[in-house]
């Protein structure tokens, strides 16, 4: 079977237009490492890398990924590991260290991409509640042999650059000097939509209103990041964050009372939810600890994002447009059962990368939620205060834009093995 025909998303691009030429001559496979905390069933691990092995379904029924896993780094062994058993099945190799991985042995950089996927595991707490994953560890020893082999391989992040700004900037400016193509972020933004609803490219807005759950480091970042792929589309692109504020508890009903979010994009975000939890109850009764999350845009408006534990189990948004002031909103759904295909679509942009050695998407966004999240941690840690973020300034072009995944394939439970 011809190349391309074993892999359509290239065969659709190339019919688009679209141009995924490596610099290099065409290759049917780039080689990939994977350096990852843990590999257990249903991890991040396991649901990006395992799809280069258990086709895009993880059932061997799917399409084949243009991506082959040839070496894999895991920082902690897990109570039911399966890399070792995923390893003699699918014949890759399990290295001992991020160096062996990226050279297979070879004391040179062997492999034509790199996934760093930190998330899950025994890994402590920074003093404002984000789980401290060796992402800048995992990045640095990464960046070690790319110096030592005088060659640079495309590198995409899992879910934030880190933990905290310093870090995720220092990814960001490393990456840019030594011309390393880099991307990073969640799944969520290239997932399903319901309904199918963006906001329309050049046009400006007044508010966005989300609505998240779950906790604020882990599942706040996946929120961040699908509000940030609606706001980078107005007009004239992105301008940055010049401060952010995190309330909690009471505070936040003062805030609703007080209509300092818009109560109509809330209703419409709410109205998007397909299973809320209140079981009757009153809204503030079901929501004992709600938080809200403050953004303040470079070019006036606002983004706000409710967690409401106790009443969301999913994700919405509502936005303004400041011109008409018409009201768009849309759920945000992820298959939350095996396959998870939301992950397939993510996958995707990282093979488009590993292919043409540019981004799928702009890493600036992932940068600015990453710094976004810090500092609301900070500002909630530090009795809300309003934090002040002239590093977030951070301005861009979106090179992507939302389209709608087909639809998945049906759901087997996340506990089958």
């Amino acid at each position: 079977m011809p190349a391309l025909m074993r892999f359509p998303f290239l065969l659709a691009a190339l019919w688009s237009g679209a141009d995924l030429r490596p610099a290099e001559p065409p290759a049917t496979i780039k080689n990939v490492a994977a350096i990852v905390t843990v590999y257990r069933h249903n991890s991040h691990a396991d649901i990006i890398v395992s799809r280069l092995l258990q086709t895009d379904t993880l059932d061997g029924k799917g399409k084949d990924s243009p991506l082959k896993l040839v070496s894999l780094y895991t920082d902690q062994r897990a109570t039911g590991d399966t890399s070792k058993f995923l390893a003699a099945s699918h014949r890759f190799r399990i290295s001992d260290s991020i160096e062996d991985a990226l050279t297979l042995g070879t004391g040179k950089l062997a492999v034509d991409g790199v996934l760093l996927i930190a998330e899950h595991g025994n890994y402590p707490k920074s003093p404002t509640g984000n789980t401290q994953y060796p992402k800048r560890r995992f990045w640095d020893e990464t960046i070690k042999v790319f110096k030592a082999s005088e060659r640079v391989a495309p590198v995409f992040v899992d879910k934030h650059l880190a933990d905290n700004w310093t870090d995720a900037k220092f990814i960001y400016d490393t990456a840019r000097e030594m011309k390393i193509p880099l991307m990073a972020g969640s799944s969520l933004p290239t997932s399903w939509r319901n309904p199918p609803a963006d906001v329309t490219r050049g046009e400006a807005i007044a508010e966005i209103v989300a609505i998240t759950f779950h906790t604020t480091d882990a599942y706040g970042f996946h929120a961040l990041e699908f509000v940030q792929a609606l706001a980078e589309q107005r007009r004239g692109g992105e301008a940055g964050i010049k401060a952010v504020q995190m309330l909690a508890g009471d505070a936040v009903w003062k805030a609703a009372d007080e209509k300092m979010f818009d109560p109509e994009l809330f209703d419409a975000a709410w109205k998007r939810l397909p299973n809320p939890q209140t079981r009757g109850r009153a809204l503030r009764e079901a929501v004992p600890q709600p938080r809200l999350y403050i953004l303040e845009y470079a070019d006036g408006w606002r983004a706000f994002l409710l967690e409401l534990n106790g009443a969301a189990g999913e994700w919405s948004a509502a936005w303004r447009y400041a011109m008409d002031r018409r009201i768009e909103s849309a759920q945000f759904w992820t298959q939350e059962g095996r396959p998870g295909m939301h992950f397939t679509w993510l996958l995707n942009g990282i093979e488009r990368m590993m292919f043409t050695g540019k981004p799928s998407w702009n890493v600036e966004r992932t940068l600015l939620t990453s710094g976004a999240l810090d500092a609301l941690l900070i500002s909630l840690k530090e009795n809300s205060r309003r934090v002040e973020t002239p590093y977030l300034l951070i301005p861009y072009q979106p090179i992507w834009r939302w389209s709608e995944p087909p639809p998945p394939p049906p759901t087997r439970p996340w506990a089958e093995q």
